[in-house]
């Protein structure tokens, strides 16, 4: 196992240095420097190239990316002349709060998917299985801004339950626990979406065991139906929920960027939203980066987990 790990670990370095290597050279030639940006259209060439020597952007493109990888490898991800911060300052200041409506929302679709998809499995071809189906073509096949404007004008602008965005006044990740309405209708459009693509999996799991010898065995002994679905189903057909999960992460934070804008939400989608307006270059290339790790972190935790969970898979 403590092999296995350490392989992936090494094979995910090389990956997210790729990724950088990857981003800095697209985004390079895109844009070779971000003065114009800084200083403005209309800049003198002058100012440009005091400006380009000042900041190391007169260098060849090989200096400027070893540089950068050499910062990278420090956790240094730069500086955002735009917002005259850190890059590395702004993700701490807005990465609890994307964390947050992540986690959230991933936790609700866990907690409506797996009994919802098990109650669909118990019941198959019952016309509740078949609406339950339904819905959860709707919303999979639903981009998730879409479902947010329906949302938006539902509860906040027909009935007024819900604000339709999230107030300024959340600048922390611990004002998110005392502003529960605010974040109402960002949970549940993130989460809606996940739920209708969970349930999917987890009833079609819940079908494949539900065949299998253990189950009949579980009834012959006069077991409940509870005992049977919660003490020897539910073990065994979770199991492909966490990949699935720990494959979910970084498509999280695909889907916060979309939902973050759309709601005002101020996290690290909103502030990549805001970089690529601007052209702001090392926030760009860092929430790239993010998304590499996140990426290769959330497959190597599901494999690791599905060893734990189940001892029958040996990681070799």
């Amino acid at each position: 196992m403590i092999g296995y790990v350490l392989r992936r670990l090494a094979v995910a370095v090389i990956v997210v240095i790729g990724i950088a290597i990857f981003t800095f050279l697209l985004l390079h030639w895109l844009q070779p420097s971000p003065v114009y940006a800084v200083l403005g259209p209309k800049a003198q060439p002058a100012a440009v190239a005091v400006w380009n020597r000042q900041h190391g952007y007169d260098r060849s493109e090989l200096a400027q990316m070893i540089s950068y990888l050499g910062k990278l490898a420090h956790l240094n991800f730069g500086y955002s002349y735009k917002l005259d911060q850190s890059v590395g300052a702004l993700f701490n200041e807005n990465a609890g709060r994307s964390a947050y409506l992540t986690g959230a929302a991933l936790v609700l679709s866990l907690i409506v998917a797996m009994p919802l998809g098990i109650w669909q499995a118990v019941k198959r071809n019952s016309v509740g299985d078949y609406a339950a189906t339904t819905l959860n073509f709707v919303l999979y096949s639903m981009p998730s801004f879409f479902l947010g404007l329906i949302l938006i004008q539902i509860f906040a602008l027909d009935l007024n339950i819900f604000p339709p965005t999230v107030s300024d006044s959340i600048t922390t990740a611990g004002q998110a626990f005392t502003h529960p309405l605010q974040l109402t209708l960002p949970i549940l459009t993130l989460a809606g979406i996940n739920i209708a693509s969970f349930s999917r999996y987890m009833r079609s799991s819940a079908l494949d065991n539900l065949a299998q010898d253990y189950i009949r065995l579980a009834r012959a002994k006069g077991l409940s139906e509870r005992a049977v679905l919660f003490r020897h189903l539910l073990r065994n057909a979770c199991l492909p929920m966490i990949t699935l999960t720990g494959l979910s992460i970084p498509t999280l934070l695909a889907g916060n960027l979309l939902i973050e804008v759309l709601f005002n939400f101020p996290g690290l989608g909103l502030l990549f939203y805001n970089a690529l307006g601007n052209s702001d270059y090392n926030i760009l290339l860092a929430y790239t980066v993010l998304g590499g790790v996140l990426t290769v972190l959330g497959n190597l935790a599901a494999d690791v987990a599905v060893t734990v969970a189940d001892p029958r898979v040996r990681l070799a």
